[in-house]
């Protein structure tokens, strides 16, 4: 049979059509390939298809986390993962405390960890932890799909850490004491001289003002840090019972409490006193971080326990507390940073956390905690 001119042109789209699907999918093929060859050639991990990683999970059937969320998340949220998962017994718990963490870090480093599959790292020891983590190439299985994790929530440079919240740093006060308008809107507003002498609150342990170096740079926030000390304000430790205090109208300001903090304390304060206010450039912290320990025996259960961490679902249970994660639109810290200077201490920063807040609490000049009033 001859074809005409239209016909043999309308022939040869539907070839190009049916080939092009083919060609773009053996491409894909390729390149994760690729990416496969090259993440193991670095000592790493990496499954090319999520099926597989479900498959082997549901072999090896159970589950056990160490984890820093706190009950009001880790309940639903562990319900949530046994739903989507019903062929994984998950046993989750919290663990909280310094001395819980250098225990299960001595563990590590003797070869006598096990009983978790993946563990909370706390950003005090941070690298301690390191080696002692399955090297699951878990950026580059998300980079390339296999893995449904934001980017931003996953460790650049070890690759296979996870980190599923924010922590966000704003000024609290008590409305009844101060005006809005009169609350300071630039941190560098603390150091006016009419809250000179006991007018606030900063905490000896300066997550909050450490937190300023991504934006500021150290020198600056060193020089900020000396100049808060200079205005003589009242040392605490620790943020709840202090905004509980501010609520009975012993304190006016507390600089950069907790965001979560703050909101669970307004929605108690029968009063109406306590307010909030996000400061320019707003301090938030990546917090929570997990990781598959190297030594589990559930590897890839753990592997989804992490991915979940990143979901739509998971997210918004964790933010129901203001703390979804920074990089996930829609939560509170998403929400919060736009269109706002931000000062993110992210992941490049997690390492040298515990560093930056002792040269800060040096720069105060040692304070301990003050238990007077006003």
């Amino acid at each position: 049979m001859k074809l005409h001119k239209p016909q043999t042109l309308l022939l040869a789209v539907l070839l190009i059509g049916f080939a092009w699907p083919a060609a773009v999918f053996a491409a894909a093929a390729g390149s994760l390939q690729k990416a496969k060859q090259e993440s193991e050639s670095k000592g790493f991990l990496f499954e090319t298809s999520r099926d597989e990683i479900i498959a082997k999970a549901k072999k090896e059937g159970k589950l056990r986390v160490f984890t820093s969320l706190e009950s009001e998340a880790l309940k639903p949220v562990s319900d949530a993962f046994k739903k989507k998962y019903p062929f994984i017994d998950l046993r989750a718990e919290e663990i909280a405390g310094t001395d819980t963490y250098q225990r299960m870090i001595l563990e590590m480093k003797s070869g006598t960890a096990s009983g978790w599959d993946v563990n909370y790292l706390t950003t005090d020891f941070y690298a301690d932890y390191f080696p002692y983590q399955k090297k699951f190439d878990i950026l580059g299985m998300a980079q390339h799909g296999v893995l449904q994790i934001p980017l931003g929530m996953i460790d650049p440079v070890n690759r296979n850490i996870v980190s599923r919240s924010t922590n966000t740093q704003i000024v609290a006060y008590n409305k009844k004491l101060i005006a809005d308008d009169k609350v300071p809107s630039t941190w560098e507003d603390f150091l006016k001289p009419e809250f000179k002498g006991r007018k606030f609150l900063v905490d000896i342990r300066p997550q909050e003002v450490a937190n300023l170096v991504p934006a500021w740079g150290l020198e600056k926030t060193l020089q900020f840090a000396r100049a808060i000390a200079a205005q003589n304000p009242i040392w605490i430790r620790g943020h709840s019972r202090a905004i509980a205090a501010m609520a009975a109208g012993e304190y006016v300001m507390l600089l950069g409490a907790n965001l979560n903090s703050a909101k669970r304390a307004i929605q108690k304060d029968r009063t109406g006193s306590l307010a909030y206010k996000v400061v320019e450039p707003v301090p938030i912290r990546i917090a929570d971080h997990e990781a598959v320990l190297d030594k589990a025996a559930s590897p890839y259960a753990g592997l989804l326990w992490l991915e979940f961490s990143g979901s739509a679902e998971a997210q918004q249970i964790i933010n129901r507390d203001d703390k979804g994660s920074v990089f996930f639109p829609g939560t509170t810290p998403y929400q919060l940073t736009q269109g706002k200077k931000v000062s993110l201490v992210a992941w490049e920063h997690a390492p040298k956390l515990e560093e930056l807040q002792k040269k800060v609490f040096e720069a105060y000049g040692f304070p301990k905690a003050d238990s007077a009033k006003k």
